[in-house]
């Protein structure tokens, strides 16, 4: 290869490097702007709660799917919920294919005679996936309100006393709430799943409100009002973010989503690295999905151009892992082929206003908002502990995830793959369960452990070569695809389910 080859390469691989750089710096600083708004936590018109007293009918939808080891305390939670009885309507949306429709079968019958008005709503497949059986449970509804939980939610009993009386506002369409964790403390990958969703249940749905933006239903823990959902055009199916795509829907129809920060609806985070990653997948393939499909309403609306802009980065917010992956990847080239080039890396100091934001969301988020019961001085600890580990393990699920962004702006359809949920409580619970788990290892995993060995081969030429501007991140994104290479090899299970 002749030196202007290596040069022009050198300068090739830089500009693929600044353009990652500059998407995410720009989303950074748009989730900055977020922080600002959160901070100020009202905005003009914010909303006051209405009457206690206003308590109309409600149905409750429980989409499930083969949730056999959760699915009595879902009920029995749900039957739980203090609201009058004769103004209770369960449906069980059960679209399984295992044990799990006789286990709800024998507890629906058990709370029909305590006197409950519960259905269990079976159909003959699984067309539109989650989206398609809540679209056909709407045609049993006898409420104008819905309240929607997936299989691993916990509410409070108070819950539709705190949610409801806000829809005598005839605007707001949907009602959301925070999601709680009722097994953070389970696990390092648990608490990191925390550690992310805690930014998202603060800064950005509230920032969101605050400033007047589009915000999302997040597919469970809310309450929608039915004609919301049927003047939107109802449940669709041809993104695996059905929430995302109807909140969007909604709001550009006029309805207001409301987000209550101090409500709080506890969950089952994922404790093993394949359920984590089928949520991953899901949640940006559909992000993707939605933003094309999406963003040309927004941009043809009548929203302003901040809420326009907002909107974009809201829904192209999944598009940040492929930037990630791509910078991750050209960055060792570009190490050792910037001594060919007249570039100066230190130039490259101003993306640090990127990272230097999300240190500072992720700080406020957590050690100021959402962990309450600690010490400051603990929380400060536990916040230099996690972070960079967090930073790591993101990066390490860059490829994963950039695939699903990928498909997602390709159009490519692919089956919704539901979260298995194990019960896990507490850290006597385990997930090792004889179903709901991987059994074999995929090509994407095989990558990650190559990934690892690349970057963890880059550190080691650079020590040895005495280039040492990007060890520490190399050294971090080694770790990070190692890491989930051996969570993905570690987490499958040794021998496949008996076939029913």
């Amino acid at each position: 290869m002749t030196a202007e080859f290596i040069q022009g390469l050198g300068y090739f691989v830089f500009i693929i490097y600044v353009i990652g750089l500059i998407f995410i710096t720009i989303f950074c600083l748009m989730q900055f702007h977020l922080l600002l708004k959160y901070k100020t936590k009202t905005r003009e018109g914010d909303h006051i709660k209405g009457s206690d007293d206003f308590l109309p009918k409600v149905a409750i939808q429980l989409p499930i799917f083969n949730e056999q080891f959760v699915v009595e305390r879902l009920i029995d939670n749900i039957c739980k919920l203090d609201y009058p009885k004769d103004k209770l309507q369960i449906h069980i949306l059960d679209d399984s294919t295992d044990e799990t429709v006789a286990i709800t079968a024998a507890k629906v019958q058990e709370y029909k005679a305590k006197g409950f008005d519960i259905e269990q709503i079976t159909r003959e497949d699984r067309t539109g996936y989650k989206a398609g059986a809540l679209k056909a449970g709407m045609k049993f509804l006898d409420a104008d309100y819905v309240a929607i939980f997936d299989a691993d939610f916990m509410p409070e009993p108070d819950f539709l006393k705190q949610t409801m009386p806000f829809f005598e506002n005839n605007q707001v369409g949907v009602v959301q709430t925070r999601w709680g964790h009722i097994n953070q403390d389970y696990s390092l990958l648990t608490e990191l799943q925390a550690f992310q969703l805690n930014v998202h249940f603060t800064v950005e749905q509230r920032g969101r409100y605050a400033g007047n933006f589009l915000l999302q239903f997040n597919g469970t823990a809310g309450v929608w009002r039915v004609k919301c959902i049927e003047e939107a055009g109802g449940w669709e199916a041809d993104t695996l973010t059905e929430d995302l795509d109807l909140s969007y829907r909604a709001q550009l129809k006029g309805w207001e989503i409301l987000f209550l920060e101090d409500v709080l609806a506890p969950a089952e985070l994922p404790a093993e690295i394949h359920g984590l990653k089928s949520q991953q997948f899901r949640w940006m393939k559909g992000g993707a999905e939605t933003a094309r499909k999406m963003l040309p309403t927004v941009w043809k609306s009548d929203l302003s151009l901040m809420e326009k802009f907002h909107a974009t980065s809201h829904l192209m917010s999944s598009s940040v892992f492929l930037f990630v992956f791509l910078i991750g990847v050209f960055s060792v080239p570009l190490v050792f082929l910037l001594g060919n080039t007249s570039i100066d890396l230190n130039y490259l100091s101003v993306f640090m206003i990127a990272l230097l934001s999300i240190i500072i969301i992720y700080f406020v988020a957590n050690v100021q908002t959402a962990w309450t019961k600690e010490s400051p001085v603990k929380n400060v600890l536990k916040f230099l502990f996690l972070f960079p580990i967090f930073l790591s393990l993101s990066m390490g699920l860059s490829l994963h995830n950039s695939i699903a962004v990928i498909q997602g702006y390709l159009g490519k359809k692919s089956a919704f793959i539901r979260t298995p949920k194990f019960n896990i409580v507490n850290l006597k619970d385990s997930f090792k369960k004889t179903r709901y788990r991987d059994t074999k290892i995929s090509f994407v995993t095989i990558m990650e452990g190559l990934l690892s060995l690349y970057f963890f081969t880059a550190v080691f030429f650079s020590i040895k070569l005495n280039i040492t501007s990007m060890v520490i991140y190399h050294l971090a994104l080694a770790l990070g695809f190692g890491t989930i290479f051996f969570l993905s090899i570690r987490h499958m299970q040794t021998q496949k389910a008996p076939k029913k």
